[in-house]
């Protein structure tokens, strides 16, 4: 299948922040991976670096919303869709070398504190995950309240998981994490 341009500009600015972050990627770079002109890259994104990262940020949400639909998806009881979450998460970083793990962690650590388009993305992305999950739950009969905070009990605790397996190289603290958060979650399962 062919994509755009654009797609491919899009693509390849996402994974260039997931594996290096927003300061460490350059809109050069960017084209060069992406095979495109820098000149096409202003030309779809005329508001420079910060425009093209947001949109980076849009894909890396949905690629990751797949994966977790994937792993949710997977298993009829709520407790083992969520350690599944935490396998699949685990055996695709693994298969990565360690280098691609939460699409939009890298680009919302550099920029904390700031109220600008980049950090509202990853807002958006951390907040739709936590809904997928929340919808997961209360398909299962817990009440909204619990769903709620157990999803952002496990999305946070998935992301820290992803960010010190990566950076030990180790998928056992996404194992463990998925092992306990099931734990959790049976613990309000009806």
């Amino acid at each position: 299948m062919q994509t755009s341009t654009r797609d491919r500009i899009v693509v390849a600015a996402a994974g260039l922040i997931q594996r290096q972050g927003y300061v460490g990627t350059g809109i050069k770079q960017i084209a060069k991976e992406a095979k495109a002109t820098l000149g096409s890259v202003y030309h779809f994104f005329p508001g420079g670096k910060e425009a093209l990262a947001v949109a980076a940020m849009e894909h890396g949400r949905e690629e990751f919303a797949a994966v977790l639909r994937t792993a949710l998806d997977s298993e009829d009881d709520p407790a083992a869709a969520v350690e599944a979450c935490a396998r699949l998460l685990a055996k695709e970083l693994r298969a990565s070398e360690w280098t691609e793990g939460c699409p939009i962690t890298a680009a919302a650590l550099e920029t904390l504190g700031s109220d600008n388009p980049i950090q509202r993305a990853c807002a958006a992305a951390l907040h739709d995950w936590q809904t997928l999950v929340a919808d997961r739950l209360l398909r299962s009969g817990l009440p909204a309240a619990d769903a709620r905070d157990l999803a952002a009990t496990v999305i946070s605790t998935l992301e820290g998981a992803e960010v010190t397996a990566q950076v030990t190289r180790d998928e056992a603290p996404l194992l463990l994490a998925g092992r306990h958060l099931a734990r959790l979650v049976r613990s309000y399962t009806p």
